[in-house]
């Protein structure tokens, strides 16, 4: 961890690839939910997944697991609320684009600037005061609420009874994501990365797996490409966290948000290809202005 920094070129292409991989588990996630699969299923083997490769990890660098039992018990709490944004982001792929599910998700700077005016009086920038609004007109014309590009009902509420349950989960998604954020800067922020995912993925594995014993929820695929692609998701994620870990510490001061941002576009191309999910010119657009404006929001000096 402690490596020679690497040139910036390379450390943003690095970064374009770990969103590609991290935008491969949504798209593979929704090939799972095709073939049999459900949503609970699929959070519970990503996380175990991710937890044991994570706990390899630790155990090959020789990483002391000991922590204070105040600071597990803060760990646990926010793996609660990171298994509440892996349920409903998972059950916004399953209902609707995946695209759109991650562009209404990857709205969370936005709470996160809000919680920080809410809560300790930080007012945003006015670079953040410009891009929240120009998100949020982004995301209408990319989920295309009032039916304007012609991909779906040709009205408010028609729309709505389409795309309505993928949003509400995508921003519950959002919503439980900035608070699992928050939480973290405030109670661990000195806490080593590796082990705070260490403690939120046991966390949402631990929690899924019992409800999925206890409600017999579990869905298996019921066929080969849903067990690949069940296969995928626990393995794109644990890839690219992992890698996260490799990467960031040898950047420097490097800011990393424009790149980590790509997802959104990544998805879109692969939705597109692998999952036939066409959106009109005019939410792809919208898309874009999402991101340019999330972007913009994550790259502020403050």
């Amino acid at each position: 961890m402690q490596a020679k920094p690497i040139p910036r070129w390379l450390a943003l292409t690095l970064l374009l690839s770990i969103s590609v991989v991290f935008g491969s588990n949504h798209v593979a996630a929704r090939f799972a939910f095709e073939h049999g699969s459900n949503v609970v299923t699929a959070v519970a083997f990503r996380a175990t997944f991710a937890f044991v490769f994570v706990f390899v990890l630790l155990a090959a660098n020789g990483i002391s697991f000991s922590m204070p039992g105040a600071t597990r018990t803060r760990g646990i709490v926010i793996g609660l609320f990171l298994l509440a944004q892996s349920y409903c982001v998972f059950s916004a792929v399953a209902r609707i684009p995946v695209a759109l599910a991650l562009l209404a998700f990857n709205t969370y700077p936005i709470v996160i600037a809000l919680l920080a005016w809410l809560i300790e009086g930080e007012r945003p920038s006015t670079r953040a005061m410009i891009s929240m609004p120009i998100a949020l007109v982004g995301l209408a014309l990319a989920l295309d609420v009032g039916g304007w590009s012609g991909v779906g009902a040709a009205s408010f509420m028609g729309r709505w009874e389409e795309i309505g349950s993928g949003v509400l989960y995508a921003t519950g998604a959002s919503l439980t994501f900035s608070a699992a954020l928050y939480l973290t800067t405030l109670w661990l922020k000195d806490v080593d990365g590796r082990l705070r995912t260490l403690l939120a993925t046991g966390t949402i594995a631990v929690a899924m797996l019992a409800v999925g014993a206890l409600t017999h929820g579990f869905a298996l695929p019921v066929d080969t490409t849903g067990w690949v692609a069940l296969l995928l998701v626990g393995l794109c994620y644990s890839a690219a966290v992992t890698t996260l870990f490799v990467v960031l510490p040898r950047i420097g001061v490097v800011n990393n948000s424009a790149a980590l941002n790509f997802e959104p576009v990544a998805v879109l191309v692969m939705g597109w290809v692998l999952l036939g999910q066409r959106m009109a010119p005019l939410q792809i657009f919208g898309a874009l202005i999402v991101i340019g404006a999330i972007v913009a929001l994550s790259t502020g000096k403050r």
